[in-house]
């Protein structure tokens, strides 16, 4: 059996389950149902006071549906990690106690959110020891939800992106990542305006190859592109993603022009990418 407190596609695991309890701890009381095989077994049925909150979705693989079923803890751990990141402060927790008499476990929590995920993504201990990462969270009404990123310049290529709707990854990126490299690309040629530094049409490619970076929106009503969820879309989101990138990446070269200045000069090296002043 298989023990989460936070539930992502509960019918989907629902379905494709032998087996599934669900546990809400809510207003000092515990309650539970149980399923077999997507139908419920009876309503939910209280099980006495509680201090706690929250909710833990406990299932068993169906082998009928996916043969000899045996998790992965690193790949738990991988989206556990995940997270804690884009949910910052949020502490998730996993053990395996699988094999008799030994235990593997791991805590993820990160009060930096999305600026430790870009210093573990370029191999850094935290965002803390890294202040060449920048980062910014911002709600626009206009697309009913919130806008995160973090993002540090690469020296060489090399840099990557990754990208989230609703805490879920989107490996196809989507409206988000494309308003974010908007944003990226008009903060550029702003500040090679303004330095009145050649401007030769740096594109989204480029911007990708030189800057890691991760980029979060959370939605009320997302509109995901194909079944699996893996790119996003919705035209507000492009449109209110670049006018937040933009306006924070501006003040940011402002404070540490040497990256940009390289990139749009075509410079072999990024002087200053250790951090505004530098």
């Amino acid at each position: 059996m298989i023990a989460s407190r936070f539930a992502l596609g509960p019918a989907v695991t629902n379905a494709l389950s032998v087996r599934l309890r669900a546990e809400v701890r809510r207003e000092g009381l515990r309650w539970a149902q149980d399923y077999e095989r997507g139908a419920a077994v009876g309503p939910p049925v209280p099980h006495g006071p509680t201090t706690r909150t929250g909710t833990t979705i406990t299932f068993q693989p169906d082998p009928g549906v996916f043969g000899t079923a045996r998790c992965s803890f690193d790949a738990l751990a991988e989206r556990l990690r995940e997270l804690s990141f884009v949910n910052r402060d949020l502490e998730l927790s996993l053990t395996d106690r699988r094999r008799t008499g030994t235990t593997r476990s791991v805590r993820c929590r990160f009060p930096g959110g999305l600026r430790d995920f870009v210093a573990f993504l370029t191999d850094r201990t935290s965002a803390a020891a890294a202040p060449d990462i920048t980062g910014f969270e911002k709600e626009d009404p206009r697309m009913a939800g919130t806008v995160e990123v973090a993002m540090t310049w690469t020296s060489a290529p090399g840099g990557h992106i990754r990208s989230f709707a609703n805490s879920s990854p989107t490996p196809q990126g989507g409206t988000h990542v494309a308003g974010f490299l908007d944003g990226v690309a008009a903060a550029l040629n702003a500040f090679a305006r303004e330095r009145r530094l050649p401007a030769p049409g740096v594109g989204p490619d480029r911007i990708g190859a030189h800057l890691t970076a991760v980029v979060s929106v959370k939605l009320d009503r997302p509109e995901f592109e194909g079944a699996t969820h893996g790119a996003l879309g919705g035209a507000a989101v492009r449109r209110c993603v670049r006018e937040a990138v933009r306006e924070h990446t501006v003040a940011w070269l402002r404070k540490d022009p040497g990256p940009a200045t390289a990139l749009l000069t075509g410079a072999d090296a990024f002087p200053g990418s250790g951090g505004p002043g530098s």
